[in-house]
């Protein structure tokens, strides 16, 4: 994740001085989309099975004008994860895409400062929609819905992370969540996965909707 979170910062810090020139004060409400990075605790994780995602939807902020506000998004957000195998002395590889697909609650903390940096600290909430193994490689390629009966229906984790605002209209920024449930809720899938809880790092671009 680090490999990741490096140009993430690098951007988001180009995004402050830019927004520094705009004395700006970010969107209060509005769309919200981005990339997630995410991986899943308890079965040797680490960057190597960590995939690419998406979570895009739409979120608020109480009180804009004031520096401490209340902000709440519902998400359409993609987590899981990547595991590469090799057989047979490295003739054979194959790719394995574990994918959750969350209808996502984050509830923020949104601390503002010089009306340029946006402080972000809170939990979330989030409904497994989805689960599906997809496969590909040496060996073929193809997709399998699973069972949703064999996985946690809800999940529960901490937030927190920063965003740069760009003018009253928009905002950029990376966030990490920290998942506390356990995503598999079967005893066979658990003797293979392990106690397993979802990790995301996001970054994101928040546009905002209508007048303060």
């Amino acid at each position: 994740m680090i490999k990741l979170f490096r140009p993430c910062a690098l951007a988001a810090c180009a995004a402050l001085f830019a927004a520094v020139d705009l004395h700006a004060q970010g969107p209060a409400f509005g769309l919200k989309g981005g990339l997630n990075y995410p991986n899943l605790a308890g079965i040797d994780a680490d960057d190597n099975n960590a995939r690419l995602g998406f979570h895009a939807g739409v979120f608020a902020r109480t009180m804009p004008e004031q520096p401490v506000g209340l902000q709440i998004e519902l998400l359409y957000s993609t987590k899981g994860n990547r595991t590469d195998y090799t057989a047979f002395f490295g003739l054979i590889d194959q790719q394995v895409d574990f994918n959750l697909n969350y209808l996502e609650l984050p509830v923020l903390a949104s601390i503002r400062l010089a009306d340029v940096v946006d402080l972000h600290l809170g939990a979330y909430a989030a409904y497994l929609l989805t689960a599906n193994v997809k496969t590909s490689g040496d060996l073929g390629s193809g997709s399998e819905s699973l069972d949703r009966d064999n996985f946690t229906s809800l999940d529960l984790g901490i937030a927190g992370g920063v965003g740069f605002n760009l003018g009253e209209s928009a905002q950029v920024g990376v966030r990490y969540l920290h998942g506390f449930t356990d995503v598999v809720d079967n005893a066979d899938l658990r003797a293979v996965v392990g106690d397993a809880q979802n990790r995301c790092l996001q970054a994101y671009v928040a546009f905002g909707l209508g007048g303060r």
